[in-house]
């Protein structure tokens, strides 16, 4: 005898996760699936004070949300992707990998400041700035070369 009850209304253990919005599978063990949950609610929350804090990003937290979001709640993804004022970004970055010229600009220019700093108040060998700086120009060139908006859809 089994300690299940007689009418089986609980699904097999092998049925697959349903599907993320971008068609792979929702995480689906329960605490890793409410784990990567939180973590979207924590990048949700960073980005929120990007939004206020001229120095710190929205739209990069925005985009692990996001991701995490898929893994863990159809819902939630829906939600961020659709957002009026959060959406438009999210959806030019995963459509067409676009950063708008303020980000670009914005980011390179957060690199040298660091760059700058850490050379000169923190640095006590030559070592420090040469791999810190060939690791940010390197991040510097893929942020340059994406697209600085969408293409233009040719009408019909």
């Amino acid at each position: 005898m089994t300690d299940r009850p007689a009418d089986n209304t609980a699904p097999p253990a092998s049925l697959p996760a349903p599907l993320a919005p971008d068609g792979q599978r929702l995480i689906a063990n329960r605490w890793l699936r409410g784990l990567v949950l939180g973590l979207g609610w924590m990048f949700v929350a960073l980005g929120l004070v990007g939004v206020f804090l001229p120095v710190m990003p929205t739209v990069p937290f925005l985009i692990v949300a996001i991701w995490c979001f898929s893994r863990s709640s159809k819902k939630l993804h829906h939600w961020l992707y659709s957002h009026p004022q959060f959406g438009p970004p999210l959806r030019d970055w995963d459509r067409y990998g676009v950063i708008p010229r303020r980000g670009k600009l914005i980011a390179v220019i957060g690199m040298a400041c660091s760059l700058a700093l850490v050379t000169i108040f923190v640095a006590t060998s030559w070592m420090v700035p040469v791999f810190m700086g060939g690791a940010m120009l390197l991040v510097a060139i893929y942020v340059v070369t994406r697209p600085s908006r969408p293409p233009i859809q040719a009408s019909e």
